[in-house]
């Protein structure tokens, strides 16, 4: 005989991206396929903003305001297809206030600050992180959301709630907060972490079927297998583009112009290249710009594809450290073409990759945030 207190079962639903819609039923593009859905009139269409935890500040709708590419939440009861929906209620997001709530977040994380962590005292909740040539306080509180990536994925989706304590010297860090006006500390909202891996060298061997790259890192002189997975940016670099990178790494004052810059930070002239206040760079120094450089220069250029690589390319590569999940680093980021850029640091010690793209007006003009958000 049955138990009488079993589990009832779920009341039908199904989320995804409205695909087509008309007068009476939506498509939508779920994680199991299209789903039909009629509507009918008595059905309630409950319209809320994005990052809403529940329907306290739900305003009714109409399925006329369900647009294409908007995200929904159905519930009703289940056809005899299997893939067919007739709604009782419909929570509807529109695409549109998705997009600006992506756009705020982006600009946040933007205007917050990065680097490599220096310190961390996690009793008051300060870390202290090299941000370019700058040293930067970031102060956390109990509210502030820490998040960290795993060994395995690279995107922000992925990231794990984490501590403050957990963060270790040497772990790169992402902040959205509230940056003081001279740029020297943070009041951090949210911030992700991770320890990550910069490789370089030539292609010794791809695994299509694994989606691994297998190359002889010049750095540790030691044969190491990475992932390129559906997250990894894979880009490559025009050749006089890695000219111009490779000629500033040098001290080459027409190839220190990255496209559409003039002379790097409005300083130096020819033949030389000066850093902050216009202090000249030693040949450290310059690598390491140029590197930001490039990290910047990263979402402008052509994108390519694992089966796009073969044998023998040059390549830089930034990806996750190798953890208890995996012991298989993933590449967040994978650019090839750099054949002249790595004949300028042929040691591979000083020429790295940022985790994240820099885009323009951040940290204190050393190199904004992420486009798109951190691994968005």
């Amino acid at each position: 005989m049955m138990a009488q207190d079993a589990a009832a079962p779920a009341t039908p639903h199904a989320v995804g991206t409205v695909k087509a819609t008309n007068a009476t039923t939506l498509t939508l593009t779920s994680a199991t396929g299209d789903v039909t859905v009629t509507v009918p009139d008595g059905a309630k269409v409950l319209v809320v903003a994005p990052g809403s935890k529940d329907l306290k500040s739900a305003t009714a709708g109409a399925l006329s305001d369900v647009s294409v590419g908007d995200k929904v939440l159905v519930t009703g009861t289940a056809g005899d297809s299997g893939t067919a929906l007739t709604a009782t209620r419909v929570v509807l997001m529109k695409a549109a206030a998705i997009a600006e709530t992506h756009a705020a977040e982006d600009a946040a994380w933007q205007h917050g600050g990065g680097g490599i962590v220096k310190s961390v005292d996690a009793s008051t909740g300060t870390i202290v992180i090299a941000s370019g040539m700058k040293t930067v306080t970031v102060t956390t509180t109990p509210a502030t959301v820490v998040k960290r990536y795993s060994g395995s994925s690279v995107a922000f989706a992925d990231a794990v709630a984490s501590t403050v304590a957990a963060i270790q010297p040497g772990d790169q860090v992402r902040v959205r907060g509230t940056k003081s006006a001279d740029g020297s500390s943070i009041t951090a909202d949210e911030l992700v972490t991770g320890m990550f891996r910069n490789y370089s060298g030539l292609v010794a061997s791809i695994d299509a079927t694994a989606g691994t790259v297998t190359l002889k890192d010049l750095t540790i002189k030691k044969t190491v297998t990475v992932a390129v997975g559906p997250n990894s940016d894979v880009r490559r670099i025009p050749p006089m583009m890695a000219e111009r990178v490779a000629a500033r790494m040098k001290g080459g004052a027409a190839g220190a112009r990255g496209p559409g810059q003039g002379a790097p930070g409005g300083q130096g002239g020819a033949g030389a290249h000066a850093g902050p206040a216009g202090i000249p760079e030693d040949g450290a120094a310059r690598e390491r710009s140029a590197g930001s450089d490039l990290s910047q220069m990263l979402s402008r250029l052509p994108t390519e594809t694992l089966a796009g690589l073969k044998v023998g390319d040059a390549v830089m590569i930034v990806a996750t450290s190798p953890s208890s999940d995996t012991e298989t680093p993933m590449a967040v980021t994978l650019l090839t073409g750099v054949d002249a850029i790595l004949r300028a640091s042929p040691s591979g010690q000083t020429m790295t990759l940022s985790p994240w793209s820099l885009g323009g007006g951040g940290e204190g003009g050393e190199g904004g945030g992420e486009a798109g958000g951190p691994g968005r």
